[in-house]
Parts: structure tokens; sequence; C-alpha cells
């Protein structure tokens, strides 16, 4: 398991290469949010009809490397918010089921192979270094 500054120094590298080599909106991302265009409108639009096919019991409406790299594109970039500072939640208050959120984190941390034992690990590292 790595250490958050460790990670935070990955994140911020990753970013800079990134931006180096010409992937950065043109727009800020909070002005993007503001006119409502760019990648927010665009998130915002495919959240809708992912939610809407839901409803209507088709779980075909992604596939499911379309839904790992939205869920790594959107985990990147929820901790790349984080790291420079912001505190939000990753998902409003009461728009998700708690069990969807388990099911979720359950995923994740399967998928970094971590267990709960080292997010309880990583939470409290986290907490004393905030202090």
């Amino acid at each position: 398991m790595s250490s958050p500054k460790r990670v935070a120094r990955g994140a911020v590298r990753r970013a800079t290469n990134a931006a180096s080599r010409g992937r950065t909106a043109k727009l800020p991302a909070k002005q993007a949010a503001k006119t409502g265009s760019g990648a927010s409108a665009e998130a915002k639009r495919l959240a809708a009809a992912i939610e809407h096919g839901i409803a209507a019991g088709r779980l075909d409406i992604l596939s499911a490397d379309a839904l790992q790299a939205l869920i790594a594109a959107a985990c990147r970039s929820y901790a790349a918010h984080q790291q420079a500072g912001e505190s939000f939640a990753p998902v409003a208050k009461n728009t998700v089921s708690a069990t969807d959120i388990m099911i979720t984190t359950s995923g994740l941390l399967r998928a970094a192979d971590l267990s709960a034992f080292e997010l309880g690990m990583w939470q409290g590292f986290t907490q004393r270094l905030h202090r």
C-alpha cells in the first residue's frame, strides 16, 4: 500500500505529464461547469442516460469495459480534486443507496487488491496528517 504523500506526488506528476502533452481542457473546469459545455455537461448527459437505462431495466446501456473506463476516470478526477485541497463528497447526499456504495467500494478495493483493513489504516494515517 502506498503512502498518501507518494500517491499525491504521482497524481501531480501524471497531471503535469498530461498537461504537457496537451490533454487539458480549453476552459478551466469551474468555467466549463458554469457554462454548461465541455466534459462536465457531457458527463451530466451521460449520467442521465445511464440512470434512464437502469430505470428501464437496460443494464446493457454500458459495456463492462466502458463502465470500467468511466469509474477509473472518475476515481482519478476525484482523487486529484481532493489532493488539490478541494473538499466535497464523491456523490451528493441521498443520491446513491448505501448498498450501491458498499458494492462499488468492495469492487474498487478488490480491483486494487486492497482489503478493508488497509482502507482503515489509510484513513487513520491521512487523518493524522491533516491535524
